[in-house]
């Protein structure tokens, strides 16, 4: 009879410990996921925190106000880069671009779009030909690429 009695305790009757621990089990590894994927959003993976490069910038709304809005910085890396082109020459673009990418490994899959983007927008700055003088290996020949598909359509 003892024998059926603590049996019957230990499931009937489910103690305060027991509700604990599920609830536990339940909340901690979300909270968990949370706190670290927060933690890993603020850290500054470029390793120079006055980096320009990947700096978020202010941005104009359509209503005229200026406020600031997070963009990617891949986004940003990308227009900064295209503005070198632009105002430079497609031969700093790519350097920058590759040193962004060392400075920064997270950018390396970004790397050949954005190669792509400078390699277009180089063709209709210089013209095929001389867009085509840049072309190096930088994230395997997508500025060539762009300057391809850009001199095939205009």
């Amino acid at each position: 009879m003892k024998h059926s009695i603590s049996q019957q305790t230990r499931r009937g009757h489910r103690g305060p410990a027991r509700r604990i621990g599920r609830t536990l089990a339940l909340v901690l590894p979300v909270v968990l996921v949370l706190s670290g994927t927060l933690a890993v959003t603020r850290v500054n993976w470029s390793g120079n925190p006055s980096n320009s490069v990947l700096a978020a910038s202010d941005v104009s709304t359509a209503g005229g106000t200026s406020r600031s809005v997070a963009r990617a910085p891949q986004d940003v890396l990308r227009d900064q880069l295209l503005t070198e082109l632009q105002d430079k020459s497609p031969g700093v673009a790519l350097t920058h671009l590759q040193q962004a990418v060392n400075g920064r490994p997270a950018l390396a899959r970004h790397c050949a779009s954005i190669a792509r983007a400078l390699g277009r927008a180089a063709v209709r700055i210089y013209g095929p030909s001389r867009a085509q003088s840049y072309a190096r290996p930088v994230c395997d020949t997508s500025f060539a690429s762009g300057v391809g598909v850009a001199a095939a359509h205009s």
